[in-house]
């Protein structure tokens, strides 16, 4: 009798009666039935994103505590040809928390300092003796970008995807030009600091960056799966990418379609040589967790490399594109974007996004990658990040207490 058994229970609740049956409670979940379900969950956001954002591909990978919840990809990499979890793709700035590792375990051993001028390694580049390492690890040194807002460069890069570029070509653009502001007293993302940085780094240690990241930091992080290339080689088998972002540079009509492959432009101009790398969704996922948990750095080391102490400094200032305000959103360490406890980098280039990313305190790793299908690309050509529209969904449902806030706009 449904009404009788509830004034027994409501009567053991309310005289605290001995004998009266426990009210049933369900079961608890195992660990694997919970993670199975969070697993669905994720994916149920990859397959919303996808249509959405209108996406060829993703490969996605979650981990807490060291512990899988799910590594799947879904859509194609080519027409046909089913993206896999073994692929490989370009992870961009990732390799920037590489080198700032680099940088930071180099101080650690006494060998430089983040207060040390440019100068110091690198004379006659112009500005070096206002400019310190530290600043160009957390990009407040003022050098113009030579990719952002750089329409001399980026003309001749779309002119010719294919093309190696040297390390002076690329500083040419940048580093003869005034400074932006003076060195320390805002930030502007910039290519040109990382340029720099590893130079210097070369010249501090005798050894070239290619080594230095291998022994000082991949391999140390047992990122068996990454590595730089000196061309525009991808180990196989590829993730393949397409894009249309060339169409403003080659006027191309918004009626007409266009929709190239970029798998194999030349990714010389992205960042300093020795740290144009390729990897994949299970490397990308353990540098979220290894770069995340700082296990390679001193205690004071990480927490300069985490710290949000330009929030509330910045601002966006005219003439600079790139120049933005520091806010929990988005605020820049050294070499790694701190956005509301979560650490992380956010690549997009050539038609390939990812992001990676760490929740200290929950031991929580993310790490999703992405193509596009041709719906992404506007008129211009233009598209936008969407491994961060996947991080945020996923961080949010694996973490609903601290879910990444949206970034700012920079």
């Amino acid at each position: 009798m449904p009404f009788r058994r509830s004034l027994g229970v409501l009567a053991c609740a309310g005289l605290l009666l001995t004998g009266c049956a426990p009210v049933p409670q369900a079961p608890e979940k195992s660990t694997s039935e919970a993670d199975g379900e969070r697993a669905d969950a994720v994916m149920r956001i990859v397959d919303d994103v996808m249509k959405q954002s209108h996406l060829r591909s993703v490969i996605v990978r979650v981990t807490e505590d060291g512990r899988e919840i799910v590594t799947r990809a879904v859509g194609e990499s080519m027409t046909g040809v089913p993206a896999t979890t073994d692929m490989y793709f370009r992870n961009g700035a990732v390799a920037i928390s590489y080198v700032s590792t680099l940088l930071l375990r180099l101080v650690d051993e006494g060998k430089i300092s983040l207060d040390d001028k440019l100068s110091t390694w690198l004379p006659e580049a112009p500005h070096s003796d206002r400019v310190t390492l530290g600043q160009l690890a957390q990009m407040t040194s003022g050098y113009v970008d030579y990719v952002i807002g750089n329409t001399a460069m980026n003309e001749a890069l779309y002119a010719d995807p294919f093309r190696q570029w040297s390390t002076k070509e690329l500083l040419d653009y940048a580093v003869n030009r005034p400074l932006l502001y003076p060195p320390g007293t805002n930030w502007n993302y910039a290519h040109t600091n990382y340029v720099l940085l590893g130079l210097a780094l070369e010249k501090a240690t005798g050894e070239p960056m290619a080594k230095l990241l291998s022994d000082m930091v991949l391999r140390p992080l047992g990122l068996t799966n990454t590595a730089n290339s000196d061309t525009a080689e991808i180990p196989s088998p590829v993730l393949h990418a397409f894009t249309s972002e060339r169409r403003s540079t080659l006027r191309i009509p918004s009626e007409t379609p266009f929709y190239e492959e970029s798998t194999y432009w030349n990714p010389s101009w992205t960042i300093t040589h020795g740290a144009i790398q390729t990897t994949n969704i299970f490397d990308l996922e353990a540098t979220a967790a290894g770069i995340g948990s700082g296990k390679l750095l001193s205690g004071e080391s990480y927490e300069k490399m985490v710290s949000t102490n330009l929030e509330g400094k910045t601002r966006a200032q005219p003439g600079c594109p790139t120049c933005a305000p520091m806010t929990d959103g988005y605020t820049y360490g050294l070499g790694i974007v701190i956005s509301g406890g979560w650490l992380l980098q956010n690549p997009m280039f050539a038609g390939y996004s990812a992001v990676e990313a760490y929740l200290p305190e929950k031991k929580i790793a993310i790490a999703v990658a992405a193509t596009f299908a041709p719906e992404a690309f506007n008129d211009q050509g233009d598209y936008s990040n969407t491994s961060e529209v996947l991080f945020r969904r996923i961080g949010a449902e694996m973490a609903p207490d601290r879910a990444p806030p949206a970034p700012a706009a920079k």
